[in-house]
């Protein structure tokens, strides 16, 4: 258990890092710090070795994975998505976060837990509104234009 714990832990943490950069690349941190502030969980849980840190990573990795492949359609053109103008930096970047994601995905599945069916659905479930609420919050005009 401590190596699955640890794999979530690195990825949860190379994702914060890299959505970090975008805010920096992007001028844009303060909305980017807000993006990431539920990631920590998977953090605090992975860093505690707990079960649960699969249940409350997995669809955050699942969440960003979906949003960088929703941006990689729009600039392939082939959906519209997302839109918006991005530099090469913010590319690369997508693709390291998308690269993250894909990492943390593996790692949650490949690790086999006992967490009780109730514990593990409210964990996911509060996980995904979390990173839902957070990313609407980073959208806000006060958030977003700082």
């Amino acid at each position: 258990m401590p190596d699955a714990t640890r794999r979530i832990l690195v990825c949860c943490l190379g994702l914060i890092a890299a959505l970090w950069a975008v805010g920096a690349v992007a001028a844009e941190p303060l909305r980017h710090f807000v993006q990431s502030l539920p990631i920590w969980a998977g953090v605090a849980l992975g860093a505690r070795k707990s079960a649960l840190s699969k249940w409350v990573a997995l669809p955050l990795f699942a969440f960003w994975l979906f949003l960088m492949g929703c941006i990689w359609l729009f600039l392939l053109g082939w959906a519209r998505i997302v839109s918006g103008a991005f530099s090469p930096a913010e590319i690369a970047l997508t693709v390291a976060i998308g690269a993250v994601c894909l990492a943390g995905i593996v790692s949650c599945l490949r690790f086999k837990t006992t967490t009780r069916a109730p514990a593990a659905i409210m964990a996911v479930v509060l996980s995904a509104a979390l990173q839902c609420g957070a990313l609407a919050a980073s959208l806000m005009p006060a958030i977003a234009r700082r």
